[in-house]
């Protein structure tokens, strides 16, 4: 029985030592599932608060402070920017720079003292359908019961409200989840895989001893990087087709956009995800660790970039950090392009945000190479 003692106890000093050397995989394996505790616990947020809102009001009266009051006070609209222009809500709307307009015509305090149930209108960017919902289901109420503590209120339970709201849903009428999740599930896609092929494109190399191989070429760093990235392009280019061909003949999901800006944004989306796998590629020194360190990038990335929750429904430190994320901007990119028809200015600043944070990432690859190289 001893014996037996000492070969089990001889097997598991092996694997501690084993684990003690693979430090990436040791490091994963309590990085990730703490990652996951602070996202789910912390970050995630189904009822999203202070949405951004622009105010498009026609007239000034205490009757309209209130109402707009009521709106603020319930933690589901922030008001940012008050405009007398439609355009410039409309604008604002389709930038994603605001969640809600509010219209409160010229008239109303009047239509509603003499009972004639003037209209209220709320724009809302439909787009996104889960961070919008609430609010949107809630604002009669809130209205309503300003309205009632003014005594402006219906007097009996169950009376229509003195005003009429009328609820625009703009980009996504009919709040189909699939014009949200469909779109972006190119991006979540994309990222899933051309990071992981790519990061263990590299490290295929060390393993099977063709590494030498590839550092004796006269290629450069920056040609060898290139040349091992580009038939990966063209996968991408393959996962883009068929996702929006199934998106527009399997869902239905309307296209009212440039395509040449939707491959715009597809293709410094995919050189970046490629550059990020090839980094990975120079720290890994297995296709296990280029696949932990793949998992490692994705996992925020599916929870922070807002394709599964709502992105302004989390904290300022998640959304700081979902900023920092390629996925997060090309999700705005698509959905942009695809539900609202967004413009290349419109869609200047998330296109700008992954065209840096390639550049940088090709930076650190590089970098990493020439130092495999010496």
């Amino acid at each position: 029985m001893n014996a037996v003692s000492e070969r089990i106890a001889a097997v598991a000093m092996k694997e501690l030592v084993q684990m003690r050397r693979d430090r990436l995989t040791f490091a994963m394996m309590f990085g990730i599932p703490i990652i996951q505790l602070v996202l789910f616990g912390f970050a995630i947020n189904l009822d999203p608060k202070r949405l951004p809102s622009a105010l498009l009001v026609e007239e000034q009266t205490p009757i309209v402070r209130t109402l707009v009051s009521a709106l603020e006070t319930s933690g589901y609209y922030d008001f940012v920017l008050q405009t007398d222009d439609p355009r410039e809500s409309t604008e604002l709307l389709a930038r994603g720079e605001v969640a809600f307009v509010v219209t409160i015509p010229s008239g109303f305090t009047r239509a509603l003292l003499r009972g004639e149930r003037p209209q209220l209108l709320i724009e809302a960017d439909a787009s996104d359908p889960a961070a919008t919902s609430n609010a949107v289901g809630r604002a009669e109420t809130i209205l309503e019961r300003a309205l009632r503590h003014e005594r402006l209120g219906a007097a009996v339970a169950g009376a229509p409200a003195p005003f009429e709201l009328v609820i625009h849903s703009r980009y996504n009428p009919e709040g189909k989840t699939s014009y949200n999740i469909v779109p972006g599930l190119l991006g979540v896609i994309l990222t899933m895989t051309l990071v992981m092929i790519t990061g263990m494109a590299m490290t295929r190399e060390a393993e099977r001893g063709t590494l030498e191989n590839l550092l004796a070429m006269p290629a450069r760093p920056g040609e060898v990087m290139v040349g091992k990235i580009f038939p990966y392009v063209l996968v991408g280019s393959a996962q883009t087709a068929v996702i929006l061909v199934a998106a527009k003949l399997l869902f239905g999901v309307p296209f009212v956009g440039a395509l040449w800006l939707l491959l715009l944004g597809v293709a410094i989306f995919v050189i970046a995800n490629l550059s990020l796998g090839f980094t990975f590629s120079t720290i890994a020194q297995s296709q296990m660790q280029a696949m932990q360190l793949t998992f490692f990038f994705f996992l925020p990335s599916l929870l922070l970039s807002g394709f599964m929750f709502p992105f302004r429904g989390m904290p300022t430190w998640a959304q700081t950090i979902g900023e920092a994320l390629p996925l997060t901007h090309f999700l705005r990119v698509v959905r942009g392009v695809m539900l609202k028809d967004a413009s290349l200015q419109q869609l200047a600043q998330p296109l700008l945000a992954m065209t840096a944070f390639t550049v940088v990432v090709m930076a650190v690859a590089m970098l990493r190479y020439k130092r495999t190289l010496d």
